[in-house]
């Protein structure tokens, strides 16, 4: 009778530990939404690029987000004149991560408030904590950001690049599964690939 109540415990506790190592390494995932440490934005990360292999993360809620004259703040020191016209509100942040040997992901964060982009390292070990580590040529800092669930007055709903969602940047939209690029076709002809 002893030695099938071990093998019972033994067979439970071996579940249970299989059962705890799928759940976390599926918490462990960077993906979901996050208030920042400083709680003033709301981040949503979440696949991006063509094939859908990086990380990217948008702001989808700020605390403040009206200029001093009452209106939606834009992203006026954006390096690139076509986008300073653009809503902070939506905006992609972080910019096509890479996944690292070490399980993180590595790139470019841009900051609205001062147009510059940093490189940045991205990873959860918890899974209601996203790591931030952001460096500047040799200092580098790190912020923890929580997962939130609940819903924020003003923050965006619909999904990336949809109705009601925040915008990838063109290079980061990823391509649904299937479509093709088309080339403009020359002048009076008909698109390649149209055919």
């Amino acid at each position: 009778m002893t030695s099938i109540a071990s093998r019972a415990t033994a067979a439970t506790l071996a579940l249970a530990g299989t059962i705890f190592a799928v759940g976390a390494a599926h918490a462990a995932e960077p993906f979901g939404t996050w208030l920042t440490e400083d709680g003033r934005a709301r981040v949503r990360t979440d696949h991006c690029g063509a094939d859908g292999a990086h990380l990217c993360g948008y702001i989808v809620w700020g605390s403040k987000p009206l200029d001093e004259t009452g209106k939606p703040k834009i992203d006026k020191y954006n390096p690139d004149p076509k986008k300073q016209a653009r809503p902070q509100l939506g905006h992609q942040m972080m910019l096509g991560l890479k996944l690292n040997g070490e399980g993180r992901y590595e790139g470019k964060i841009y900051n609205a408030d001062d147009g510059r982009s940093y490189d940045v390292t991205v990873w959860s070990e918890q899974p209601g904590t996203l790591t931030v580590k952001g460096c500047m040529l040799v200092f580098c800092a790190s912020q923890s950001w929580k997962r939130v669930a609940d819903l924020a007055p003003g923050q965006l709903q619909g999904p990336t690049d949809g109705p009601g969602g925040p915008r990838s940047d063109p290079e980061w939209v990823v391509k649904p599964a299937g479509a093709t690029t088309r080339k403009l076709p020359a002048a009076g002809g008909t698109p390649q690939g149209a055919r």
